[in-house]
């Protein structure tokens, strides 16, 4: 075990693995050489500077007081050369353009787990590459917080299994009936949250969706149809995710760039934030790079 002086004068103990996955660097060597200062610094760890999901503003905000960019089958992408792709690039450049919730599918082909949806002869990735993409990138940006929502075709066994060996498991959130701050899910090293469609826990961290998230309906043909009536989930999920996007029946970049404009998408989240009496957390979208996903989301979140 080693010691930090965090102000300068006292003591305490710095579990050095976790520090290092739950901040960055330069706050790390800062640390260090507070410990061989012969002065007190003027400023503390933390920067006035700080972001939590790309914004200082959201660092104070619990889990169910912002609104994630959420992206519908996001594994599927027309960068890896999928079938009927529902999104334009997969899942590390999602992640680096500020993508923070994920729905993905999991199933068996070939004895094997893998990331697909339906026929994976259509396009599939193995399941560990794709959770390797999520640890990695919150291992180099560990200031942000990432939801997942996987349609679970695989055991609790089997996907508790691979999330472990990816990491990500140790990075896991439990929820406990509160919703921490970005901030603190951050500070604790569990910035993931990860629910599943079909299975539950044990163990606590592997969440039921539907005892975590509400939905809207998610079939729609045009943007005519889209509703905000209730779907799954219950009407005390805490979370509430809004599916927006058109299938007619596959999924196509023209119709997402049609429905994911702000005058379309932003009116949509705000009349079923308004019908469900319920924020929306989740706003999930095809093809996100198209429209105005990002601008719509700071807006929800009171950033623009």
């Amino acid at each position: 075990m080693q010691t930090s002086v965090i102000p300068y004068g006292h003591l305490r103990s710095l579990n050095m693995h976790k520090y290092i996955r739950t901040h960055s660097t330069a706050a790390l060597l800062t640390t260090l050489s507070i410990g061989c200062s012969e002065k007190p610094l003027e400023t503390g760890l933390i920067s006035a500077s700080r972001t939590c999901n790309g914004h200082a503003e959201l660092c104070d905000r619990t889990l169910d007081d912002v609104t994630l960019a959420t992206t519908h089958n996001a594994m599927s992408s027309e960068a890896a050369g999928w079938i009927a792709a529902n999104q334009g690039f997969g899942i590390t450049q999602q992640l680096e353009d500020g993508i923070r919730g994920m729905m993905l599918d999991t199933m068996d082909w070939n004895g094997e787990d893998y990331l697909c949806h339906g026929y994976c002869e259509l396009g599939a990735q193995p399941l560990q590459e794709g959770l390797g993409e999520i640890e990695t990138f919150l291992d180099t940006h560990p200031d942000n917080v990432v939801l997942i929502l996987f349609q679970d075709g695989l055991s609790v066994e089997r996907m508790t299994s691979a999330l472990d060996d990816s990491g990500l498991a140790a990075r896991a959130w439990t929820h406990d009936g509160e919703f921490p701050t970005l901030a603190e899910l951050i500070d604790s090293g569990t910035n993931l949250v990860v629910t599943a469609e079909s299975g539950g826990p044990p163990p606590a961290w592997y969440h039921h969706a539907w005892d975590l998230i509400q939905d809207t309906p998610y079939s729609f043909s045009s943007e005519d149809e889209f509703s905000c009536e209730a779907n799954r989930g219950q009407t005390t999920s805490p979370l509430f995710l809004v599916n927006h996007w058109l299938g007619t029946p596959l999924p196509t970049s023209e119709g997402a760039e049609r429905v994911n404009t702000d005058a379309v998408l932003h009116e949509r989240a705000e009349a079923c934030a308004e019908a469900r009496g319920q924020r929306v957390n989740l706003l999930g979208v095809d093809f996100y790079d198209r429209g105005d996903l990002f601008s719509v989301v700071d807006k929800l979140n009171g950033l623009d």
